[in-house]
């Protein structure tokens, strides 16, 4: 019961402080280790013996480098993953032999800054306010701020994509993976996530600068998110029916165009949601000027318009608030069989 009470607790403060301000937040911290590791890291796997070490020395310099920032890059995840568990881990220990309920009430915290459905829900809320007032700079500008893409020259229609699939990605990154990992493993595990997602953000990326050295960190952050991933469809489809919203159309969509995303995962909730409203995903995105044509995904039986922005937030609260008393329920029957 207590374990299903935490999480309960951890969700509930998320929807009514979200991430204030005033309060340090984890991933600020992840994010500075990641920032004060990289050049150390570089380093390492510029060095010569490192690189006779892992069997790259005989190779051209280009194929040498490339191989050792390979190598170096999988520290990325034992250092910031591991450290991240041991370090709540710890705290949670210490709290616990104070008293057991200064370390529920900890656990509770830590847990609701792996979560994001208030923050998330805000950003997609400010997007179609500003949309539905006309104001198309702002409403480009605030997209911005959550979105990789180009964003100066896009219409109501390419604004409302952008926002509706950042929106449905991280139904799953921002809420259902962390309270799966806070299911198998508490605050520890839920943080682990956290910081295996940051480093994703950060250096996961398929550029020149981190192709190699981050390749470690964007794998380890798909094999996180790949059982949450599929269960989202389930419980967007869930949502759909509760909203009465088709709830059949989310499932086909899903097993019709979610591998055709790049992203092992991201297909599976913005597929979902493209169902679910009878709308469609992807297609021509620039970033940094150079153009990006993904995979559409659902059927186009509606005209992208803000309000689809509106029923993406409302799919976002119903399906994780389902997916968070599913958790609850499945660590209190868990806690009895145990």
């Amino acid at each position: 019961m207590i374990e299903a009470a935490i999480i309960l607790a951890a969700y509930a403060i998320d929807l009514l402080i979200g991430d204030p301000r005033a309060i340090p937040h984890p991933v600020v911290g992840m994010g500075y280790a990641i920032r004060k590791l990289e050049q150390p890291m570089r380093h390492i796997a510029r060095w010569r013996g490192f690189q006779k070490l892992t069997g790259s020395a005989g190779s051209s310099d280009t194929e040498s480098a490339n191989r050792a920032l390979k190598v170096v890059g999988i520290g990325y995840p034992i250092v910031l993953v591991g450290g991240s568990f041991a370090l709540v881990w710890l705290v949670l220990e210490l709290l616990g032999r104070i008293h057991p309920w200064l370390a529920y009430a900890v656990e509770a915290w830590l847990i609701s800054t792996t979560i994001a459905t208030k923050g998330l829900a805000d950003a997609g809320m400010e997007i179609y306010r500003l949309l539905k007032q006309g104001d198309l700079p702002k409403a480009r500008y605030s997209l911005s701020m959550i979105v990789g893409r180009d964003t100066e020259s896009l219409n109501e229609g390419e604004i409302t994509r952008g926002a509706v699939e950042t929106v449905a990605e991280n139904i799953v990154d921002a809420i259902l993976s962390p309270l799966f990992f806070a299911l198998i493993g508490g605050a520890p595990l839920a943080m682990a996530y956290r910081a295996a997602n940051t480093l994703d953000s950060m250096v996961g990326y398929k550029n020149d600068k981190y192709l190699h050295l981050g390749w470690a960190s964007a794998r380890f952050d798909d094999l996180a998110n790949w059982i949450p991933a599929r269960l989202s469809a389930l419980f967007i489809a869930s949502a759909s029916f509760v909203l009465r919203l088709p709830f059949r159309r989310p499932l086909r969509t899903v097993s019709r165009f979610a591998r055709l995303h790049p992203s092992p995962n991201s297909g599976f909730p913005e597929s979902a949601v493209a169902g679910a409203l009878g709308i469609q995903l992807g297609g021509l995105n620039y970033y940094k000027g150079v153009a990006s044509d993904r995979a559409r995904m659902g059927e186009p039986l509606q005209p992208l318009e803000a309000e689809h922005i509106r029923w993406t937030v409302r799919l976002m609260y119903v399906s994780s608030a389902l997916f968070a008393l599913f958790v609850a329920m499945l660590a209190t029957q868990l806690h009895r069989i145990i």
